[in-house]
């Protein structure tokens, strides 16, 4: 359908609503009377509804008028905030940007775009609130921030999720564990070996749980964490194995840790871009969506796995556990 109108015939529109008389809105956005009527004959009939019911006193909406009068504010206040904010950025490239995400994801992910987005945005801040996949789905629903990097929020009416990758969980060992020569590892060798967990309030616990609830042993943790950083921190100390994302764990070059791909069965989670739905992102906050919507990690992983390096090569003389972080 052509839709036959244009941005005046909008504002039209608004101000007869907000006024309920013709006169006075013809006069709020300087036209005559009679082409202030045209204009809204012509946005009814593009649209092919009754927006408004006229009387002799008054001017009323129609239901029909009523809902799209609520969606039309939403929609021309968000272009008044877009183009204000596409000024300011022109003008001083400054600005911040809130962005929620799950820790296992800033490592391999985020780190790598946002290195990236600093070298075309120098002045934009960028406020990143890392926390539990359930926290990070929360933080964007309420509009908290402005969108997050998740792998829970597609089935969530209140959010679009716009997928990513699909990342494989793998067993997470040092290089000195029986497991560690091997190319991939059955769920059930690990009932062999001390096993370490995230809790139940783990959104990567509630995915493991159903993709193994079939089976007829499961490994039973000997040791048990909040958070997914801390975990891998007790598998670096030599406490046994543990199941984690990919993505959790650090690079191939790592001196002490080493991650297997787990078989029988395979357990992946898919990694997206959440927002709210229907919401207008600023300009600085859609530059940095779209260019993790671009990003390949691989590529930008390169260059930020160069200055961890030495950074895990400190760790081989003392091994520390982490406390901080989740998921």
């Amino acid at each position: 359908m052509a839709l036959n109108f244009d941005l005046n015939d909008l504002l039209a529109f608004r101000a007869v609503a907000q006024l309920g008389n013709f006169r006075k809105a013809a006069e709020s956005v300087h036209i005559s009377q009679p082409a202030f009527s045209r204009r809204i004959e012509k946005l009814e009939e593009a649209l092919g509804v009754r927006l408004l019911e006229r009387t002799t006193r008054r001017v009323n909406l129609t239901a029909v008028g009523r809902d799209f009068d609520r969606q039309l504010n939403h929609i021309l206040d968000a272009l008044d905030t877009s183009l204000l904010g596409i000024r300011g950025v022109a003008a001083t490239h400054m600005g911040e940007v809130r962005i929620a995400c799950v820790p296992s994801a800033v490592n391999y992910f985020l780190s790598g775009v946002i290195v990236e987005y600093h070298k075309r945005y120098p002045k934009i801040r960028v406020k990143i609130v890392d926390d539990s996949a359930n926290k990070v789905l929360l933080a964007v629903a309420q509009g908290d921030v402005d969108f997050g990097l998740n792998f829970i929020g597609a089935q969530e009416n209140a959010v679009d999720f716009e997928p990513l990758l699909e990342e494989r969980f793998v067993a997470a060992c040092r290089r000195d564990h029986p497991l560690a020569t091997q190319k991939q590892v059955k769920w059930s060798e690990l009932t062999q070996y001390d096993y370490i967990s995230v809790d139940k309030s783990s959104g990567n616990r509630l995915i493991l749980d159903q993709a193994l609830a079939k089976l007829p042993t499961q490994p039973q943790s000997l040791y048990e964490t909040q958070h997914g950083t801390t975990t891998i921190g007790l598998v670096e100390a030599g406490l046994g194995v543990a199941v984690v994302p990919a993505m959790a764990m650090p690079g191939p070059d790592h001196p002490l840790l080493v991650s297997i791909p787990l078989v029988e069965p395979m357990v992946s989670r898919n990694v997206g871009l959440i927002k709210r739905r229907a919401s207008v992102l600023s300009p600085a906050a859609q530059q940095l969506y779209d260019m993790c919507s671009e990003f390949r990690p691989n590529e930008g992983m390169r260059k930020v796995q160069k200055t961890r390096k030495a950074v895990d090569k400190k760790k081989l003389a003392f091994p520390e556990v982490s406390t901080s972080g989740v998921e």
